[in-house]
């Protein structure tokens, strides 16, 4: 083996076949079809297990569609499919689908073979011979799963040893073994199959694990390193109970941390990773490591700081290497050096002054709401912008209640130049209902609202429910036509901002010059 040899390792993903067997899970074979053709042509994976032998007749249909599309490609030598010990009947059904890779499933613990199979070491060990000389009559290449290897190394390694070594000239491609219930660790992975490619240097063995105990990956990786030829995963880490290996943590880690040479084009990463949870209907955590939605957001505003003067908090995982981009997110956490990022791919300037002003406002918001992204951003700064901010009318308290057929109710509490004063008002919908209870506040100090001749409600693009809602309001009053601005997460509470901030104009304006600085800022911003 030369030392390219030693650092090139195989990638075989059960996504199809394992991950299939994910409680609630059944791909059609549309979208068997689909995930095969990403799995082999996008992401570059070496060998793929698509199917389990004699499931049924419109699994038989899948796997005749992959392999049908994979052999205009040149690509069907890697298209694999399980089989088991059963007089030939599997290599038939995979005939028939015209594969050409049977991986057949022995016993690798004798208590599987006594107790399950009710069948001696040397009985099992015939049947696979035959059923191995069978597949090899019907011109299907056969690697060997020996299932429970992990509890049968450990309970008797001289069974596994004495199975394989009658095995070992039947011209088996990949001897492969399973961690089936997922109770090994890296120390025992490295140990085992350390053992069984001295025991067999010239054998080629798979690791295939299971994350029972969330050792899948770090199983991978001592598998990696005692010398395994191949290993096994799964997109988004699907498969029997607590799944496999996740195929993008396997990806980074064999490539980043061993150094090993891996084919697949990690760009794809991502793009197969929706697929999978848009066929599974299993979704992934946010945080899931190198897929999940927000694994390339640095939320602290120290972690943003430290990057704007030196990509302190960067690493090898760079989100533009899967085709991602680094977000820096908005909230009550967010520092100057947050905004100062999204301003930059927004391509706005702000002064120190306004981005002072946009920050604030920015923390008041991530506290009722625990994300602002970059499309809120000109929501919150044309608010900022547009606003004068006096405070002669303050609401303390506000709770508005709508119920299907019945009238919306409003109560609120208003600080009006320091008295408090309480209303309650009904109306056709919320903010109806709000202005009723403000009109009868602003009568008992001598004032008429304006009337209200526009009203336009925007949210970003994307489809976010959790979306800010910008309400712009064109009023009608003494002076002629204005309009106010309110940002919300809430759209009612959106438009009781702009309403609010037409009530500070509208009590500035009726105030004699010598009380109105009272409640002037000292510097106003243009509208």
């Amino acid at each position: 083996m030369s030392p390219d040899d030693a650092q090139r390792i195989l990638i075989l993903d059960t996504t199809l076949r394992d991950g299939e067997q994910t409680q609630g899970v059944s791909f059609s074979p549309d979208e068997k079809v689909n995930i095969a053709k990403a799995l082999l042509e996008l992401l570059r994976v070496d060998r793929i297990e698509v199917a389990s032998a004699r499931v049924s007749e419109g699994e038989l249909a899948a796997v005749a569609q992959i392999i049908d599309w994979a052999h205009g490609k040149g690509l069907d030598d890697r298209v694999e499919v399980l089989g088991f010990v059963d007089g030939g009947r599997s290599a038939d059904w995979i005939r028939r689908a015209g594969g050409r890779v049977i991986n057949l499933l022995a016993k690798g613990s004798e208590k599987h073979c006594r107790t399950q199979l009710g069948k001696t070491p040397q009985q099992h060990a015939e049947d696979v011979l035959t059923n191995i000389a069978l597949a090899q009559e019907r011109g299907l290449a056969v690697n060997l799963y020996l299932e429970d290897w992990s509890n049968g190394y450990a309970d008797d390694p001289a069974y596994v040893y004495t199975l394989v070594e009658r095995l070992s000239k039947a011209g088996v491609g990949h001897f492969m073994l399973p961690d089936t219930l997922g109770v090994m660790t890296p120390e025992r992975v490295f140990a085992a199959v350390s053992d069984m490619i001295r025991h067999f240097p010239e054998l080629r063995f798979d690791f295939h694990p299971h994350n029972d105990y969330g050792l899948a990956t770090a199983n991978v990786f001592a598998a990696a390193q005692a010398g395994a030829a191949a290993v096994h995963c799964t997109v988004n880490c699907l498969g029997e109970r607590a799944g496999n290996a996740s195929l993008a943590e396997v990806v980074v880690n064999l490539r980043d941390q061993l150094g090993m040479t891996i084919e697949i084009d990690e760009s794809h990463l991502g793009h197969v990773s929706e697929l999978v949870q848009y066929f599974s209907g299993k979704r992934i955590g946010d945080n899931a490591p190198i897929v999940g939605d927000d694994v390339f957001t640095q939320t602290a505003g120290i972690h943003a700081d430290g990057d704007n003067k030196g990509s302190l908090y960067h690493t090898r995982l760079s989100p533009e290497r899967f085709g991602r981009r680094r977000v820096y997110a908005l909230g009550k956490l967010a520092g100057k050096a947050s905004l100062a990022k999204n301003l930059e791919r927004l391509g706005i300037t702000l002064s120190e002054d306004n981005q002072r002003k946009v920050l604030k406002r920015i923390v008041e918001l991530g506290d009722s709401k625990k994300t602002i992204t970059a499309e809120d951003l000109p929501f919150i700064i044309a608010e900022v912008l547009e606003s004068k901010d006096y405070h002669h009318a303050e609401l303390i308290a506000c709770n508005v209640s709508s119920s299907f057929g019945l009238e919306s109710t409003a109560s609120i509490k208003v600080c009006l130049r320091g008295d408090e004063l309480t209303a309650t008002g009904h109306g056709n919908g919320g903010f109806d209902a709000f202005n009723n209870a403000l009109a009868q506040v602003v009568k008992r100090i001598g004032l008429t609202l304006p009337t209200l001749v526009d009203y336009e409600v925007r949210i970003p693009k994307g489809g976010r429910t959790d979306a800010l809602t910008e309400c712009t309001i064109v009023w009608a009053g003494e002076r002629g036509h204005f309009k106010t601005r309110g940002v919300h997460s809430n759209q009612v509470f959106a438009s009781i901002g702009a309403t609010m901030r037409m009530l500070n104009l509208v009590i500035h304006w009726s105030l004699k010059p010598s009380d109105a600085s009272a409640g002037t800022p000292a510097a106003e911003s243009a509208a």
